[in-house]
């Protein structure tokens, strides 16, 4: 690539104006609008496909819902009594608050759609839980926190899913029914690691819940419990549109909150809706200036320039699946994972595609892989957010987090070699894939 040439100087702009603090999104649409500058090109594409991308796709529409749901459902008394449910049934094992950190995770990920809301709604409060009387190091407490807030966008409702589905042009709906089985294992994996280590450094063993007070926790538990059932049941029976089923989702966990738990007020909703366009801004932004850099990438046609290249090199689909892998687990250590969805996958799902490789398998995969990159250093946000919670140091959380990411890439390696794992609810649901 000539390092003189628009879009050599397009990618140096974009990569100058992130490092001196402009966020990456307004970074994008810079570096952009210089590249249409230098071409001659109309600089006023670049509003225009911003526009075109943002308005024109209804499924956008899903992610601040499945944002608001989520705030709905964290506030008051929900994620304890979340947490008194999944206690009832695994605290009685040896390591059992850790256990019971991974299946919270595993059931919060129906409600929320994001690793960092999971992490931030019960990473304090596990966190104190673990730690009190010395029962667990402050660092491993938070390195499992992180390591399971990994599960929170691959069980349904999934953010990037749903920006995934926006960038490939695949259903929501199969999308998040494939996530299902691979979230469930790592959740499994996670687990047997933790069974594995609580021997070793003697983990201690929770009271055990009587059983006549099981039947009032999970009923205390179970409206909340409902709402990934109310999410995919009305998205899969085809009453909801996936943007419906987040709007609806919305509603419940509004409903619930307010008059079953009795948990939310006027001013919650208030910093709730708040806190839910703030969120949703950041990600709006992101996603439009993908839409303008991707614009550019297809003026220089690189993504068929990248497939052909490949094509030619007579990569095998086991091969070019270990290539992407390989690929997004180094990117997932400097990039953002929205950044990699939008701007590195419509690059590689062409050549993907021509091998034969399933668009939701492939799309699945590659969300697990840019998941397990939220807690990979330098840039891994839930590292950092742990290291905020807990003032734990982040090199302390690293030691103890690197089992987890070794057990989640083990996973991950199961995920994209055997398909079926994620292509067997999909196509019990008459996906043709």
């Amino acid at each position: 690539m000539n390092p003189t040439s628009p879009f050599s100087l397009c990618v140096m702009a974009i990569v100058a104006l992130t490092l001196l603090g402009l966020p990456i999104g307004h970074a994008m649409i810079g570096g952009s609008v210089l590249y249409l500058f230098m071409t001659g090109l109309d600089v006023g594409t670049a509003a225009e496909q911003l526009s075109n991308g943002m308005y024109s796709s209804f499924v956008l529409l899903a992610i601040p819902l499945f944002i608001l749901a989520a705030e709905f459902m964290t506030i008051g008394s929900i994620t304890e009594r979340l947490l008194s449910f999944c206690n009832a049934f695994v605290g009685r094992f040896r390591g059992g608050l850790a256990h019971v950190n991974v299946v919270q995770s595993i059931i919060f990920a129906g409600m929320s759609g994001s690793a960092l809301a999971d992490a931030a709604s019960s990473g304090k409060l596990m966190q104190k839980m673990m730690t009190q009387d010395g029962k667990y190091t402050a660092s491993f407490a938070a390195a499992l926190t992180a390591a399971s807030s990994v599960i929170g966008p691959i069980i349904p409702p999934s953010i990037p899913m749903v920006i995934y589905a926006l960038v490939s042009d695949t259903s929501v709906g199969y999308l998040f029914l494939g996530g299902v089985i691979p979230g469930l294992l790592l959740g499994i994996a996670q687990m047997a690691y933790v069974s594995l280590v609580a021997k070793r450094r003697n983990f201690p063993v929770e009271k055990a819940v009587p059983l006549r007070d099981i039947p009032r926790i999970t009923w205390e538990a179970f409206p909340a419990l409902m709402m990934p059932v109310i999410l995919l049941g009305s998205l899969y029976s085809g009453i909801t549109t996936p943007t419906e089923a987040a709007a609806l989702a919305a509603f419940y966990a509004l409903l619930v909150s307010a008059f079953y738990y009795r948990a939310l007020g006027w001013r919650d909703v208030y910093r709730s809706l708040l806190n839910t366009g703030k969120i949703s801004t950041s990600i709006g932004m992101l996603i439009a200036g993908a839409m303008v850099f991707n614009y550019v990438v297809t003026v220089e046609n690189i993504p068929k320039t990248i497939s052909a290249i490949l094509t030619a090199s007579h990569l095998s689909p086991f091969a070019y699946m270990l290539f992407v892998n390989v690929l997004l687990l180094i990117l997932g250590c400097l990039l953002e994972g929205t950044t990699i969805i939008l701007i590195i996958l419509p690059v590689l799902l062409p050549t993907a595609v021509a091998l034969g490789i399933d668009p939701v398998h492939f799309g699945v995969t590659a969300v697990v892989n840019i998941m397990i990159g939220l807690v990979t250093p330098p840039y891994g946000l839930l590292l950092f957010i742990m290291v905020r919670i807990t003032k734990v140091p982040l090199r302390a959380i690293v030691v103890d987090a690197a089992p987890f990411i070794a057990v989640m890439i083990a996973t991950l390696a199961l995920i994209a070699f055997i398909p079926d794992l994620v292509l067997f609810l999909p196509r019990l649901m008459g996906y043709k894939g």
